[in-house]
């Protein structure tokens, strides 16, 4: 039975235990019910677009979602749908509040990898987002 998508009230913190992704800056979606748009980053689209209003990585749709995979768990299958589904640990992450749609931006910290989007940028798969940054510290 899937759970209903909620959105975290910023400054909440809140346990996500990723079960899907859809592409490398989010939604990743969680057991206990929100769908996280990775705060302070910008991958590109699944179709390997950028929009015009965001930053534009290099590396490619597929591997910033592969390394977000990687980062919090591991691929256990596809859904018809088209998400890459995960098995991971769960991860804490902290709502900057809604970020259109029924997903919550959040910061989220992974015992796996540490700060996720932190290692997305680091490993170039994202790039920083200096409007939604905020002076964010990895």
């Amino acid at each position: 039975m899937a759970v209903a998508a909620v959105i975290a009230p910023q400054g909440t913190t809140f346990t996500c235990t990723p079960t899907r992704v859809w592409d490398g800056d989010g939604p990743v979606w969680c057991a206990e019910g929100p769908r996280i748009r990775l705060s302070g980053i910008a991958a590109r689209e699944s179709d390997g677009s950028c929009r015009s209003n965001q930053p534009c990585p290099r590396a490619s749709a597929e591997e910033a979602r592969d390394a977000l995979v990687r980062l919090i768990g591991r691929p256990v299958g596809v859904s018809r749908e088209g998400h890459i589904l995960v098995s991971g640990p769960a991860m804490e992450c902290r709502s900057e509040g809604g970020a259109g749609g029924a997903r919550t931006a959040a910061w989220c910290v992974s015992p796996k990898s540490g700060d996720i989007s932190c290692a997305m940028v680091r490993g170039g798969w994202a790039l920083r987002w200096d409007r939604y940054w905020r002076g964010h510290r990895c």
